[in-house]
This record gives C-alpha cells, sequence and structure tokens, in this order.
C-alpha cells in the first residue's frame, strides 16, 4: 500500500511542503523573499475527551487551510511541525511528553541555523501551545542575532479569530481544551473526540488587575488550575463551530503569511536625509 499521508491533503502538503523539494528544487527557489513557516506544538495531555496530539494538530489543520488561502506565487514554505513542545506544566498527566527548554531552543535554533545554511532569509516560528510562547518569543531574537535572518512570531490562538463563536468567559478563561481546541479537533479528526467525557472547568481567579491569567502575574501548572486538566468549556464545542473556526484562522493566518513575506527589516529605520 502506498504512503499516502499527505497525498491530497491539500496545497500545503502537495504543492508547499519544504521536503517534498529536491536538493536541486531548493538551491533555485527565490531567497530574498522567501518565507519557510516552522511550526512548533506539544504532545501533553488535554482532558479526558481530547487526543493528546491536540496542538500539533491543530497547528496542521490552520495551516492546511491558510495555504489554501494563499496566491499561487507565494514564495511561502511549510517545515514538519516540532511535534514535542516545553510541557513542563502538564508532566505527571498520563501521556504529556516534554521537552526541556534547552533542548527545545537548541532545536529550533539547530533548524534555524540549517536553512541559513541554504541561504534562507526569512523564518516565522507558529506556536500553537500556550506553554511554548515565551520561550519561543526569546528564541526569535537569538535566532535574528546569531543568523541575521528576519524572524517572525505567529501564536494563532492570540488573533482572536474564534471570538465570535465563544462566550466572553471562554475568551478570558479557556486557555486548555475548553470550546475552541475542542470544536477545532472535532472538525480535523473528530472520531479523535470523546464528546461524552468533555468537561467544563473554569479556575477561580482573584478579582485583581495583577494575578490573571493573561498578563502572567503568577506561575502556574495545570494541577493549581484544574482538576480535570482542562481550563473552559468543552462540552459547548461542535463540528460546525469548529469547521467556520478553521476557515477564519485559515485566512487570518495567511494574512499574516504574506505580510511577513513582504515585510524588509531595513523598512524599519526612519529615513533621516
Amino acid at each position: 500500500m502506498p504512503f499516502v499521508r499527505y497525498a491530497g491533503a491539500g496545497k500545503a502538503w502537495d504543492r508547499c511542503f519544504f521536503p517534498r523539494l529536491s536538493k536541486v528544487e531548493v538551491a533555485q527557489l527565490p531567497k530574498e523573499d522567501a518565507l519557510i513557516v516552522l511550526p512548533v506544538g506539544a504532545i501533553e495531555q488535554h482532558g479526558p475527551h481530547m487526543p493528546v496530539f491536540t496542538d500539533t494538530l491543530i497547528s496542521e489543520a490552520m495551516l492546511t487551510e491558510a495555504f489554501e488561502h494563499l496566491p499561487e506565487d507565494a514564495n511561502i514554505w511549510l517545515l514538519p511541525a516540532i511535534p514535542y513542545g516545553k510541557s513542563t506544566e502538564h508532566l505527571g498527566h498520563p501521556g504529556t511528553i516534554s521537552l526541556s527548554a534547552t533542548t527545545l531552543m537548541a532545536v529550533v535554533m539547530d533548524i534555524a541555523k540549517s536553512l541559513k545554511k541554504s541561504s534562507f532569509e526569512k523564518l516565522v516560528l507558529v506556536n500553537t501551545h500556550g506553554g511554548n510562547a515565551d520561550l519561543l518569543s526569546m528564541m526569535a531574537r537569538e535566532i535574528r542575532i546569531e543568523t541575521g535572518m528576519s524572524v517572525f512570531r505567529l501564536d494563532p490562538g492570540g488573533l482572536g479569530s474564534a471570538d465570535e463563536w465563544i462566550t466572553p468567559q471562554e475568551k478570558q478563561y479557556g486557555i486548555h481544551a475548553g470550546d475552541m481546541e475542542t470544536s477545532v479537533v472535532m472538525s480535523a479528526m473528530p472520531h479523535w473526540v470523546d464528546m461524552k467525557q468533555a468537561p467544563t472547568e473554569f479556575p477561580n481567579y482573584p478579582d485583581s488587575r495583577y494575578l490573571q491569567l493573561r498578563t502572567r502575574g503568577f506561575a502556574w501548572v495545570m494541577n493549581d488550575l484544574s482538576d480535570s486538566g482542562i481550563s473552559g468549556d468543552a462540552a459547548q464545542a461542535s463540528v460546525e463551530k469548529g469547521q467556520a473556526m478553521l476557515d477564519k484562522y485559515g485566512k487570518d493566518i495567511a494574512e499574516a503569511l504574506l505580510e511577513f513575506s513582504k515585510f524588509k527589516m531595513e523598512s524599519l529605520k526612519m529615513n533621516r536625509s
């Protein structure tokens, strides 16, 4: 039986999947505006109803949709996702596999240096796991310093693309395995979700402008926030919402990738002449 994981899976995998190119084809790519997309996900617990592959699957689903919205002449190329992330806040929950911060930093830097040796100048780190966010933002600058590449950061979860389909409470506190993530996974791989087990659990945050989750006012691990392993209302998820969210995420991510590909770092300095 032929290997068909990527066959027919859309433009992201059939035409714009970087590893499908030969070394001759890579050498012939115009490098000055080529944008390489590196997704970084995670394998970690997502409650009793969701696969531990959730974050990486969401990344692949969103980027699959995004590449369908890119013009045919876009010089934007997709790398395979790094499927493991810094998931130390979920360690102790069955199925969580975490890299240390130093390991993930080294992997991301090694990939960037390898791309630079092939003369690429633009890299975007696309992240779909909250525990990676601070580390990848730091590494984007380190890669810039080490290689001279233009490095961009994109966390689709921060774009607000799902806001019209979720409640204000979910928007504020639904950070893990809640309505949005469950809906998207239901749309992408419905047989991987057990909605009979879908919980609703929100942490009891203090009424304080300083001790809020989004402002990173305190350090936490998942066991501090939740007994079920989620933060959100997974019971409200649906395939229909997931499909609508994916379509919006795809359009927003495609817009961001096109903007990154056209951006020139030297444009930041004002012309003082």
